[in-house]
């Protein structure tokens, strides 16, 4: 599922920017950059973003600036060893000034600590997912809308599929059976309704249809929890689909054979939606 969270913070002495990106994903995946976080923050990161999000995308972007504080120092011993290697090898006697050994490695070093509050950081970062959870929350309930609307068109459909069905099936029987009596007068009644109940039942759809309700009510009811999964009513949705194909290949009248293609054009834009529910 999509979603977008922004947190920051700064003052005198540090400045922190946290982006948290979501795009839709089967599984979940959480990249973090910089990726040279120490240990104990990215393990943090990564345990509260598996507690919150079952499946998605997920890119994190972490931005900090923070004043450096910059030590000197001399190395006494090694400033006497030199010292002594140039009296020995160039019979130095005088005095050592800065600029004899700003070049000499080792002697004068300068070191810069940066100090990155990680307790700061987590506190950006909570914000920062909350903000990113509230907008996957707001895009959730969008979403439950237009399933909710998809589901109302396909039990309509369905149920103008039910109503037609009977009548549509003795419609069959009687056709079939004044083309065989016309064919074969001397066949005997009783064998011709046997082959006709037969033939009609090859497009009898009343199991598909009751299948199909119960699929759907199946759907309402993942819908209507407080919090659904999105990997369930993809399994929902799968067997519906399955269902309306069947019923759209037995249908023969053109009516009824175009209310079921509308139903799987329907769970076909259902299982697109779905592909952003956790």
């Amino acid at each position: 599922m999509t979603g977008f969270g922004l947190s920051s913070f700064i003052d005198k002495k540090s400045e922190i920017y946290i982006e948290i990106k979501g795009v839709n994903h089967k599984f979940l995946e959480t990249t973090i950059k910089p990726n040279d976080l120490n240990n104990e923050l990215e393990e943090y990161i990564r345990k509260l973003v598996s507690k919150k999000i079952v499946r998605g995308r997920v890119d994190i972007r972490i931005k900090t600036k923070t004043v450096s504080s910059t030590n000197y120092s001399i190395d006494s011993k090694l400033l006497k060893k030199f010292k002594k290697t140039l009296e020995n090898g160039l019979k130095f006697k005088g005095d050592i000034h800065f600029r004899d050994i700003k070049d000499v490695p080792g002697i004068f070093k300068l070191e810069a600590d940066k100090d990155v509050n990680n307790n700061l950081i987590k506190k950006v970062f909570n914000d920062a997912i909350k903000e990113f959870l509230t907008s996957r929350n707001i895009e959730g309930k969008k979403i439950k809308e237009v399933l909710l609307k998809k589901l109302k068109q396909i039990k309509s459909a369905n149920t103008k599929i039910k109503k037609q069905n009977i009548s549509n099936l003795k419609k069959r029987s009687k056709l079939y059976k004044a083309k065989a009596l016309d064919l074969m007068e001397n066949l005997d009644e009783g064998r011709l309704e046997q082959e006709i109940a037969i033939l009609a039942l090859k497009h009898d759809v009343n199991e598909e249809i009751d299948r199909i309700f119960f699929h759907l009510e199946s759907l309402q009811k993942e819908l209507n929890k407080k919090l659904c999964s999105g990997k369930k009513i993809d399994f929902i949705l799968q067997e519906l689909f399955r269902e309306a194909n069947t019923l759209s290949v037995k249908l023969d009248d053109p009516n009824l054979k175009n209310n079921a293609i509308d139903m799987k054009l329907f769970i076909e834009e259902m299982r697109e939606q779905t592909q952003n529910v956790e």
